[in-house]
């Protein structure tokens, strides 16, 4: 078994802007870093479960039809094929998990 260390400095951004982490057949780790407010992002529903922890800032998350503020310290969880957007409201970072792996 080997051990795979990703640094957040040199890991790859996926095509939303996130910092692809680590990853394995089961779960990865994805960070968003120093997102800027604005308008909500479209509507997504995706295949896989998010479960995802704020680092700093502060935003919306707008999940099948609740709005949930999100803040330093506070955890969430998308349930796979949910509806849902974020819509920044400070410039945000958070670490998340996706299971599935998101691609």
């Amino acid at each position: 078994m080997s051990t795979t260390n990703i640094n957040a400095t040199d890991a790859p951004a996926g095509d939303q802007g996130e910092k692809k982490l680590a990853a394995g057949h089961h779960v990865a780790l994805r960070l968003w870093e120093d997102e800027q407010p604005g308008e909500p992002k479209p509507l997504s529903n995706r295949p896989y479960e998010t479960v995802g922890y704020v680092l700093k800032g502060r935003a919306e998350l707008h999940l099948e039809g609740n709005v949930t503020t999100l803040e330093p310290g506070s955890s969430y969880l998308v349930p796979q094929g949910a509806s849902h957007t974020y819509k920044i409201l400070e410039t945000f970072s958070a670490v998340e998990a996706t299971s599935p792996p998101a691609e």
